[in-house]
């Protein structure tokens, strides 16, 4: 009897040690999944875009010469008051066809491209090369040759011009509303298989009382008919709460001032920060050329683009000077440059309908890069112009 007693307490602790096993085990799994989101999917709306450059307090590792010259000043310099008299064809008209039309003719100004080893941005090609910078973490390898050329632009510095109309209307022009829809989410700390799914929305962000601050929990409808060829899925990870995704062609709208259009990007990525109310990051890539001036140039005019101090012309040329991917199979120059975007995305609620529909959907097109003027300039015609001697004229147009 005593044995018997003895026997079932010891089958009695055993199962109840069993259960508070299995009890426990059930806590640490639910614990590892508090971050999954209901049914595996999280979609982001965001508000903030800048294109990725790095400054020290005095700039001047970045920028030892100064800062470029604007259109303002390059115009005086061009046509001086105490110079011979000129028709308004010959200056002003003169030179906005050098901005519409601009090529890759040398520059009769000095451009100033930003030196020192340190950036922004992504290993986009997974090498460290001469030419790569590090980051101010420590990463080696950065991919981020725009940055030579917007590093020492006054607009495009944090707080400049540039960055002040992109905080200003990027938020509130429906056309530039970017939503990422994460599907296939175990986690948003470790989730090895995601689908992101990058679309456009069609409605505002929440703010605060401020209207300054943008709060999670909105709703998104999803722009299944103009926004169409800006739907793109990327197959990507979440580690450690940082998610990467692989390599993929994707256009993104962006709009300042109301003029619809936006910028092309070849193999971008993201590498975002994850958390269930927000997320922030990067978007590398290499940038095509002709869509980021025709974009630049629609959104900022000559005046807005002086006071940033952004001479169009200059830019495009620096541009086409520091390119490093994408060469045209007809002429061998490169067509694309490296380059990263600071992002950050408001946690949001896709409507369920849309949110099903968009997992799966494939747009009937995609957008491409812009092909660059229907009546493009010969690079010696503005040469000339511009009183470049005819030996250099001559070797612009070869």
């Amino acid at each position: 009897m005593i044995r018997a007693t003895a026997s079932m307490f010891t089958r009695s602790s055993l199962a109840l040690a069993v259960l508070g096993l299995a009890a426990g085990l059930a806590q640490v799994s639910v614990a590892a999944d508090a971050t999954a989101p209901p049914g595996g999917t999280i979609a982001y709306a965001m508000y903030s875009l800048h294109w990725a450059t790095y400054h020290t307090k005095e700039k001047k590792q970045e920028c030892p010469d100064g800062f470029n010259d604007g259109p303002r000043e390059q115009y005086k310099a061009l046509f001086p008051k105490d110079g011979p008299k000129r028709s308004l064809l010959d200056t002003q008209l003169r030179r906005e066809v050098d901005v519409w039309f601009a090529t890759a003719a040398p520059d009769k100004f000095s451009f100033r491209y930003a030196t020192g080893r340190t950036a922004l941005g992504l290993n986009l090609d997974g090498k460290v090369g001469p030419n790569d910078f590090t980051s101010p973490d420590g990463e080696q390898g950065i991919d981020n040759q725009l940055y030579r050329v917007l590093g020492c632009i006054n607009g495009f510095e944090d707080g400049g011009n540039n960055d002040y109309f992109d905080d200003l209307y990027f938020p509130k022009y429906r056309f530039d509303r970017i939503v990422i829809l994460l599907s296939g989410v175990d986690s948003l700390v470790n989730s090895p298989h995601v689908q992101v799914t990058i679309a456009r929305g069609l409605d505002p962000l929440l703010t605060d009382a401020t209207g300054k601050q943008f709060i999670p929990g909105g709703t998104e409808r999803i722009d299944f008919h103009s926004g169409a060829a800006f739907i793109r899925h990327l197959h990507g990870r979440i580690i450690d709460g940082v998610l990467t995704t692989e390599p993929e062609d994707v256009a993104i709208p962006w709009s300042s001032f109301g003029v619809p259009t936006y910028e092309y990007m070849r193999a971008a990525r993201f590498r975002l920060q994850l958390t269930p109310k927000s997320a922030g990051g990067m978007l590398g890539g290499y940038t095509d050329i002709e869509t980021f001036y025709v974009q630049t140039i629609k959104n900022h005019s000559t005046h807005d683009s002086s006071y940033g101090q952004l001479s169009q012309p200059s830019l495009y040329k620096a541009l086409r000077h520091v390119a490093d991917a994408y060469p045209d199979s007809s002429t061998g120059e490169n067509t694309a440059v490296s380059s990263a975007l600071l992002t950050k995305f408001v946690q949001v609620f896709v409507m369920p309908d849309a949110e099903s529909k968009l997992v799966t959907f494939e747009p009937k097109h995609y957008l491409t890069p812009y092909k660059g003027t229907p009546f493009p300039r010969p690079p010696a015609e503005e040469a000339r112009e511009a009183g470049v001697p005819a030996s250099i004229a001559k070797a612009a147009s070869n």
